[in-house]
């Protein structure tokens, strides 16, 4: 039998090196592709990384409880107070203050957030309507009392006054201005009653003597009526 040729055995040997690596390239190749697919290993979960949406109040300083804005106090500016103060000398507790901006544009607190001035009053003053003048009557009769008429009920819009009827109580004032309307937090509605300044703000009437210093006069309900008008 024929021995085999050197040169044929040094081939086959190659042959085979050959498929070995290429065998161990596969299965690498196959172990990465499989890898890839299981997805990277999870990470620790920091519990005290904070995670989502994060928010800062220092973001919002008109909620820092230290942040002094214009304290108003009966419509009137009394200076500068953090929420607390500003409640406090209201009379309110915190949260019931209305935080918006002032007629300069800077924060400020109040019951209700209507920070504009309110209009001034009308040039002429619509006080008293004209009163009828008596008939002559017989001297041996008595003379009848005429009676006095209401003071004129004015509504601000406009920019300017309306009269809305003379001889009105202040009831009746109150109603025919603001009833069935309600206004939003920042909003006011202005009326005048004689010398008095009438105004609507949220959930109530306020009224002021001088233009000024407010003062409530009578709250208002959900339906935008005053049950305690009767």
């Amino acid at each position: 039998m024929a021995e085999p040729d050197p040169a044929s055995k040094a081939s086959n040997r190659t042959v085979i090196i050959i498929g070995l690596a290429l065998a161990v390239v596969a299965a690498v190749i196959l172990a990465l592709v499989l890898g890839g697919r299981g997805g990277a290993p999870s990470q620790a979960v920091d519990e005290d990384a904070p995670g989502g949406l994060t928010v800062d109040v220092a973001d919002a300083p008109a909620l820092e409880p230290t942040r002094e804005l214009r304290c108003f106090v009966d419509g009137q500016f009394v200076g500068m107070a953090t929420l607390q103060d500003c409640a406090r000398r209201n009379g309110l507790a915190t949260d019931a203050l209305d935080v918006g901006l002032d007629a300069t544009g800077a924060l400020a607190a109040a019951p209700t957030a209507a920070f504009d001035p309110p209009p001034e009053a009308p040039a002429v003053a619509l006080v008293e309507a004209p009163r009828p003048q008596p008939q002559p009557q017989p001297v041996d009769q008595p003379q009848p009392t005429a009676p006095a008429a209401g003071p004129a009920c004015l509504r601000y819009a406009g920019s300017e006054w309306r009269n809305i009827g003379d001889g009105l109580s202040q009831t009746a004032c109150v109603r025919a201005l603001f009833a069935g309307t309600c206004v939003r937090p920042g909003e006011a509605l202005y009326g005048r009653y004689g010398d008095t300044t009438l105004r609507l703000v949220p959930r109530r009437v306020e009224q002021s003597p001088d233009n000024t210093r407010f003062r409530t006069l009578v709250e208002q309900d959900r339906n935008c009526q005053f049950p305690s008008l009767g």
